[in-house]
């Protein structure tokens, strides 16, 4: 049976934090040394999905300047077909739980992902971003092929976010499939608040 999702492009809402990760040794080709961003996710109202996420992206300068995501999950089917199948994405399934408690100023959030019963991450974030301006924001993606893809497969997106450093805790799974990130130096967090984007 055919899984439908939305055409592109999509036109995203949502939260976003963010982790850069140090890591030290090459472990494979397609994670070589290097900062990697870890980021969790939840895209809401209106958008024409909403779904959890968890992903894992490296910048990459050849072809283009871009961001490659080397590892993702989510919660939703349809996220995931049309996440393979636009723009070579390679989306997973995954169960995830996310508890949020939001101040007068400060927000605390609290995120836990599992593959399969095994956990991949647990994750904790306190910060203040609501409050910062909103910013524009301007990327793109660079995937190689996969499934059906002839090749490698580029996607666009701009938008407009609140953007600010955050407080976070991260508990990665020795042995899940994010376990080549358990050893790696936490460089920095970043809170992105009421994101608003168009992608693809």
């Amino acid at each position: 049976m055919t899984t439908l999702y939305p055409a592109a492009p999509w036109t995203m809402e949502g939260q976003l934090w963010l982790s850069l990760f140090k890591v030290g040794h090459d472990v494979d080709a397609r994670r070589p040394r290097g900062v990697y961003g870890v980021a969790l996710v939840s895209y809401e109202e209106p958008s024409p999905l909403t779904y959890s996420e968890l992903l894992v992206a490296r910048v990459v300068k050849e072809p283009l300047r871009a961001v490659s995501i080397t590892d993702i999950w989510v919660d939703s089917p349809a996220s995931v077909a049309g996440g393979r199948e636009l723009w070579a994405i390679p989306k997973e399934l995954a169960d995830f739980r996310v508890t949020r408690e939001r101040g007068s100023v400060r927000e605390r959030t609290s995120w836990s992902v599992d593959v399969d019963g095994r956990s991949v991450v647990r994750a904790r974030f306190t910060d203040a971003s609501r409050l910062l301006p909103r910013v524009p924001l301007k990327g793109a993606t660079w995937q190689p092929p996969i499934d059906d893809h002839a090749g490698d497969v580029v996607a666009r997106l701009t938008g407009s976010s609140r953007v600010g450093p955050c407080r976070s805790d991260w508990d990665i799974a020795p042995d899940g499939p994010l376990g080549w990130l358990a050893g790696a130096r936490r460089l920095a967090s970043f809170r992105q608040d009421g994101f608003r984007m168009t992608f693809g």
